[in-house]
């Protein structure tokens, strides 16, 4: 898995974070908020996922993925205002909630140590990452996202979001390496679709949230690892 890769790029919503529950928290508390009805997680998630793949070409997804709450739930607000109400309710969860999964900065601080260069590749906004870089405390007392990272990459910085392979080929561009030299870690099935898409080797880590997408993850992912644990193993064993 690891020998012979110069960069590995990095996933943060579900891989290096636990944030995907805590979106489903969000929303489901957006639309009560706006709507007065009060839906489940699971229904949230299959929404959300299947609005964002479906918008994925589009300039903004989460502001499209707005406008359907607006439409699903007959919300009588633009869906510019809904868009701008959902952060408003994430700021909470985003600077107190949200942690790094288990051992996540023990496995990219032993990269680092290595010489190996980290890239944060996500379709999360840059907003979000600096939310986390700047008033998370979880996630400020266990690592530098600024120094550990030597490029991050949001969705603002390519015009086409996963499982569009751009990401991870400006990655690769960026610090003029082979497909070949890379690896990149995901948690879902659109991410591991991107890295297949751009022909670099991908390990999939598991994530409760997307263990409904769980046997086709691990049919198109190179590696499957249950946990930070696993990789830490496999890399002491240069495996």
């Amino acid at each position: 898995m690891f020998q012979n890769k110069k960069l590995i790029c990095f996933d943060l919503d579900g891989t290096l974070i636990d944030s995907v529950g805590v979106w489903n928290q969000i929303d489901a508390e957006l639309i009560n908020e706006l709507s007065g009805q009060q839906i489940d997680f699971p229904t949230i998630q299959q929404q959300r996922d299947e609005q964002l793949k479906k918008f994925k070409t589009l300039a903004d997804p989460y502001l499209e993925y707005c406008g359907f709450i607006k439409q699903k739930y007959q919300i009588d607000l633009d869906k510019k205002v809904i868009k701008e109400r959902r952060y408003g309710i994430s700021y909470y969860f985003l600077d107190h909630v949200i942690d790094l999964k288990p051992k996540a900065e023990v496995f990219l601080n032993t990269l680092k140590s290595q010489g190996v260069i980290l890239a944060l590749t996500t379709t999360t906004s840059i907003n979000n990452v600096e939310r986390y870089r700047k008033n998370n405390m979880n996630i400020q007392q266990k690592i530098d996202i600024k120094q550990l990272f030597s490029l991050i990459l949001t969705r603002e910085d390519v015009e086409n979001i996963k499982p569009h392979p751009e990401m991870y080929l400006k990655a690769i561009k960026h610090f003029n390496v082979s497909a070949d030299e890379c690896l990149i870690i995901e948690d879902s099935l659109i991410g591991v679709e991107a890295a297949n898409c751009a022909k670099i080797d991908v390990a999939a880590i598991y994530d409760q949230y997307s263990a409904h997408e769980l046997e086709d993850i691990k049919s198109k992912a190179d590696y499957f690892v249950e946990s930070y644990d696993m990789f830490l193993e496999r890399l002491k064993n240069k495996k």
